[in-house]
């Protein structure tokens, strides 16, 4: 198993901060609200050649009945549960709270190791009035300044002392995991069906829109499946973002997009999609992403004979062009159809991967050509002679002809066709180049 550290806290203390520091990035989203950060963020960090998974947790507060400050209890301590080693953070400026001895409670009857970081001692005089938390009863105590970093070496020593070269080396293999991140509007179900899939509450679901902030990863590996599933924030439109938090958010939600190899767009069944619907979708498809459409909340839909067949129909004429892509009508909530959505995904992402012999692409592709020739421009016949696949990312073919410029999009449509109709690429935008002979 990998080696997990968690930095848990009161609110407010700096714990997405050090977070960040750690892991040599900005992913955690900072402000000095209480409360930013909501579900549990995961990130690897590397420190004198030893990996390790580092977990953010939202500000601790015991008793509270604030519908959030309740769930990110919740979350703190499933954190505490999957930690190897916990980083229990404090605030020298304040000195020792009663969120703080709450806290302190919870961890005393811990047998996991417990680093007592004292964060914001950035001069001698707030180092003096540290020591007050030696009174708190932990023997690691640490002194930093997680804004600036002085200090944070000490601690990642000690903590990578306890790591061995197995649990180092195990954490890096989530890299070559397929990447499927979850996108849509506001409070259409992401977080639902990330729990739904997992069987756990590894994100906070309200009916509050907006109440996922970070993007969330989660390591899924089940029924012989294993890859990571991205929980990201509603994508609104920009009229509509008006927190900085929100704003930060979206851009986390497009740089998930960018980190992903498939999109799971998800539609409201009862709301029908909307124009900021298909602007995800455009963007997603401009990004060479592969998408699955998953119609959400469709038990909430009064039903007729053929409902699904023609709410298909309609959702086609509005994606237009590119309409070669799975559509699913589930319930992340009754859990209807979930499992198939997993598995038209993998099979997306196969596609986006699928290399063509170019042996076996000239052969049918030039026979699509000679049943239907390109259309004849100023005089000249235009003549495609050759077609290869190129060494890309995103599926692309390469035709090699005499006029390349002027092939014109109807035909070009109808070479892509051919390319979908022979070979498997459903879900999977195709860009196709036009080449001189």
């Amino acid at each position: 198993m990998s080696f997990t550290v968690a930095i848990i806290g009161r609110p407010n203390v700096g714990k997405s901060t050090l977070f960040n520091r750690l892991l040599e990035q900005r992913k955690a989203i900072v402000d000095d609200i209480s409360g930013v950060t909501r579900d549990r963020q995961y990130g690897i960090a590397d420190w004198n050649g030893k990996n390790f998974n580092v977990i953010d947790t939202g500000g601790f507060v015991p008793q509270s009945d604030d519908i959030f400050e309740r769930e990110i209890r919740k979350q703190v301590l499933i954190a505490v549960e999957e930690a190897n080693a916990l980083l229990f953070m404090v605030d020298a400026a304040t000195g020792i709270t009663d969120l703080d001895e709450a806290m302190a409670d919870v961890l005393r009857r811990t047998a996991k190791p417990v680093f007592l970081v004292v964060n914001k001692v950035d001069n001698h005089d707030r180092l003096l009035e540290a020591t007050e938390f030696y009174g708190l009863g932990f023997d690691n105590l640490f002194f930093l300044s997680s804004i600036s970093g002085t200090g944070t070496g000490e601690l990642l020593d000690a903590v990578s002392a306890l790591i061995t070269e197995d649990q180092s080396s195990e954490t890096l293999t989530d890299d070559s995991l397929p990447k499927f991140a979850i996108i849509g509007q506001p409070n259409v179900g992401k977080s639902s069906l990330l729990n739904a899939l997992i069987g756990q509450e590894r994100t906070i679901v309200s009916e509050i829109a907006g109440t996922t902030r970070d993007t969330i990863h989660t390591h899924y590996n089940l029924f012989n499946k294993e890859f990571i599933l991205i929980d990201t924030a509603g994508i609104r439109r920009k009229t509509k973002v008006h927190e900085d938090l929100e704003f930060y958010s979206v851009i986390r939600a497009i740089k998930a997009m960018d980190e992903a190899h498939v999109c799971l767009l998800m539609l409201d069944a009862v709301k029908g999609i909307s124009a900021q619907d298909l602007n995800i979708f455009s963007l997603a498809v401009k990004k060479g992403k592969g998408i699955v459409l998953l119609v959400n909340k469709w038990d909430m839909m009064e039903k007729e004979t053929n409902s699904a067949r023609d709410y298909e129909k309609n959702l086609k004429e509005r994606i237009a062009p590119f309409t070669d892509v799975p559509i699913l009508f589930i319930s992340a909530k009754e859990k209807t159809r979930i499992h198939k959505a997993i598995e038209t995904c993998l099979e997306v992402f196969d596609n986006k991967q699928r290399k063509v012999a170019t042996s076996k692409l000239n052969e049918v592709m030039l026979k699509a050509i000679e049943t239907f020739h390109p259309p004849v421009v100023r005089g000249h016949p235009i003549k495609i002679k050759y077609v290869s696949q190129l060494p890309t990312q995103v599926p692309s073919f390469a035709f090699f002809c005499n006029f390349p410029d002027d092939v014109k999009q109807p035909y070009k449509n109808y070479l892509e066709n051919q390319l979908r109709q022979n070979f498997q690429f459903s879900g999977v935008p195709l860009r196709l180049f036009f080449r001189k002979k």
